[in-house]
């Protein structure tokens, strides 16, 4: 019974963040979509007990095997918050910010993106509270959130496009 609760709990939940990131966006009342530090995004994820990791051990935007959050907007790390709180789920950011991803408005670069290491924990979740989109050719397999955000499985890690701070 109570991993029924929780279960029902973690639903709830999700459905009341997703609720309050559509108002939100709807009045205009949403997160901010400005970039910021590196530093100020650490801070943020510290604090919510979320991880990183980088191949280069270093955080230099201009380097690929370095893991950056200069210039990612706060919805984006609102967004990840957001996710581990809802999901409950154990969460490290493999990918930011740097270079060497693909181009575009909704890219890493323009801080819309991070990626993060797969677990059962995250897979299970995302499979069961969002809706799957099928295989994207080339990319993965994705999902959509009641906010619109992406999550994409793309082989070894997750891709995730916050277009809004709910998860």
């Amino acid at each position: 019974m109570s991993s029924l609760r929780t279960t029902l709990r973690r639903r709830l939940l999700t459905l009341l963040v997703a609720t309050l990131a559509t108002i939100g966006v709807t009045f205009g009342l949403a997160a901010p979509a400005f970039a910021i530090s590196h530093s100020s995004a650490t801070s943020q994820l510290r604090a919510a007990g979320i991880s990183w990791t980088s191949s280069g051990g270093c955080s230099d935007r201009n380097v690929p095997t370095c893991t950056s959050f200069d210039g990612i907007r706060q919805a984006t790390i609102d967004g990840i918050i957001t996710f581990k709180r809802a999901s409950g789920c154990a969460i490290t950011i493999t990918a930011g910010t740097e270079v060497g991803h693909a181009s575009g408005t909704y890219s890493h670069w323009n801080g819309y993106k991070l990626d993060i290491a797969p677990s059962t924990c995250i897979q299970n979740y995302i499979s069961s509270h969002y809706t799957y989109l099928g295989y994207i050719s080339g990319w993965g397999y994705q999902y959509r959130a009641a906010s619109g955000n992406l999550y994409t499985l793309e082989g070894n890690h997750w891709d995730i496009l916050y277009y809004t701070c709910g998860c």
